[in-house]
């Protein structure tokens, strides 16, 4: 049976100089069957997104294609059209829905008019029949209010309905092959959900082929007939999902499945990929939850966050994001936070730092209540109480190198006798959290996202924290690199006594790390407890609905 697209011998190097190319792919061939679902597989740099971007021929300028590279599709090989063909195949034939949709939308433009741009394009609809075909769209794709919606800019919607968008778009000519390049990466598990399910529905109402690229493997179970696992630019293994989950036969693809925090158990490591590639032994013993001291460190009592919201030339209406927390902080333990986005999560955990204010309740740390005091007074504590946030990309400086994102809040807060006292300080951090002292003179942009996240951390260590705020920390990392980092931070939590209050969407991270959780939705706290009892006896409806939400394909190696 003939491949609806086949790659053969793709290689892509980029040119970083005159003299300097840097090979990205390096000769993977694999198959894209019709009405079937293949998944590129790998940490980042593996060369997924480079492999799908030469399909549709979406390169850099400095991408180099070797004269042997072939993308066949319907007896054409697409290497070779011209840019005037691959326009008319773009949107039409192959589509493509990007990972960050906010990057991908036009933001002066509404998204009615970005859906029935690509109608009019390539099917030469009328204004006001392109119209009538983008609200059926946007129905189809569950978009509530569609008609409203038409109307709306792409930062008036949720995450979960921009990506809506996208896949509106991409599905509006009916493609033979839509590309899913990490489509749910930064989306809640319940909106992950959401748009998991409308992709099988639209694969089997269009008979399309999905290209879906990812590194979480629990949705690659659920979603794929085939996987291509890539590593460093190379195929190390393809087949099917269930010989690829059950049989695994790969080194790196067992490293894969390892590496990814099991509901079923609480290791006291995580297995990284090193280890399971050059056959080191695991460890078998368990963590245990660190014991409950007497008093708490830092106790929140009726804390609340109310924003005004203005409607009208007069009328304005309040907005609850946090409404009577009341939770406690204990010496050395984990305090996980669960919730869909806009649930309260992130709000909480800058309230507890003081980057926001909040509208009403108390913090109690040393007899103190934290919310009460003015700008000077807390900035005493700001070194007690830090925060590690998602995205290490916005929350360094790029201007900075390492060595002065280490040292400057050591200055501001007076911490070591001079430079060269907080200059060892700082080189001692970076060895703390897995970097060199080669790195000390380097700048953010030269480090991978997993390293950025470790400066991050030696960051809000040089400050000798005893409260850590995480806030999505690991969300954005590939499953080896969070593997590497949450080990990082239960052994800095066992070596300094720290205590986190860790806020993640991802379920199976939060019961590995947490002694205990909270789940928060709009804004309230509706279930509390251990680890183990939330996970295992769940009472909430909500916490029902997050835990059945979990990718079912987890349950292949769980």
């Amino acid at each position: 049976m003939t491949p609806l697209i086949s790659v053969q011998d793709l290689r892509v190097s980029f040119r970083m100089s005159k003299t300097q190319t840097v090979d990205a792919v390096r000769g993977i061939s694999f198959d894209v069957p019709a009405n079937s679902t293949v998944a590129l597989v790998g940490e980042s740099g593996s060369g997924k997104s480079v492999s799908a971007m030469s399909i549709v021929r979406l390169l850099p300028e400095n991408a180099l294609l070797a004269d042997s590279s072939k993308v066949i599709y319907q007896g054409r090989d697409l290497l070779h059209d011209s840019q005037e063909e691959m326009r008319r195949l773009r949107g039409k034939d192959i589509s493509v829905v990007f990972q960050e949709p906010m990057s991908s939308l036009n933001p002066v433009f509404t998204v009615g008019d970005q859906i029935a741009e690509v109608l009019r394009i390539h099917l030469n609809l009328s204004a006001r029949q392109a119209q009538v075909r983008t609200l059926d769209l946007m129905n189809e794709v569950g978009i509530a209010d569609a008609k409203q919606r038409l109307k709306s800019y792409p930062h008036e919607l949720s995450g979960g309905q921009q990506q809506r968008v996208m896949i509106a778009m991409a599905i509006a000519c009916e493609p033979k092959l839509l590309i899913a390049d990490e489509p749910t990466t930064a989306l809640d598990v319940t909106v992950q959900r959401q748009i998991m399910d409308l992709l099988a529905s639209l694969q089997e109402r269009q008979q399309m082929s999905i290209l879906f690229i990812s590194h979480d493997l629990g949705l690659v179970g659920e979603i794929a007939d085939h996987v291509v696992v890539m590593r460093s630019g190379e195929v190390r293994e393809a087949g099917t999902v269930e010989h690829i989950f059950n049989a695994p036969s790969d080194a790196y693809t067992q490293a894969l499945l390892a590496c990814r925090p099991r509901l079923d158990t609480r290791p006291r490591r995580l297995p990284v990929i090193d280890d399971i590639v050059n056959g080191r032994a695991m460890l078998t013993e368990q963590r245990v939850a660190a014991p409950l001291s007497s008093a708490a460190l830092i106790e929140v009592k009726g804390l609340r966050k109310d924003y005004q919201l203005k409607e009208g030339l007069f009328k304005r209406s309040v907005f609850s994001a946090v409404k009577h927390a009341d939770f406690a902080l204990h010496k050395g333990r984990t305090l996980g936070v669960v919730g869909e986005s806009g649930s309260g999560k992130t709000t909480l955990g800058m309230m507890l730092t003081r980057l926001t204010d909040a509208s009403a309740g108390s913090i109690m740390f040393e007899g103190l209540d934290l919310a009460k005091l003015n700008a000077a007074q807390m900035r005493v504590y700001r070194s007690r109480i830090q925060i590690i946030f998602q995205n290490p990309y916005a929350s360094l400086n790029p201007r900075f190198t390492v060595g002065q994102i280490l040292t400057e809040p050591m200055r501001i807060h007076s911490i070591g006798k001079d430079e060269d006292e907080r200059a060892r300080l700082a080189l001692s951090l970076l060895g703390k959290v897995g970097l060199t002292r080669e790195d000390f003179g380097k700048y953010p942009h030269e480090f991978s996202g997993g390293q950025r996240q470790r400066i991050a951390i030696a960051r809000c260590l040089s400050m000798r924290p005893e409260i850590i705020v995480c806030d999505e920390s690991v969300s954005a990392l590939d499953v080896s690199v969070q593997a590497t980092v949450l080990n990082l931070l239960l052994d800095l939590q066992e070596e300094f006594g720290l205590t986190y209050l860790f806020i993640s969407h991802d379920l199976a991270v939060v019961k590995y790390m947490a002694d205990e959780i909270l789940v928060m939705n709009q804004g309230e706290i509706v279930e509390r407890g251990s680890a183990e009892d939330i996970y295992a006896r769940p009472q909430h409806p909500y916490t029902q609905q997050l835990l059945g939400a979990i990718p079912r394909g987890l349950a292949a190696f769980v």
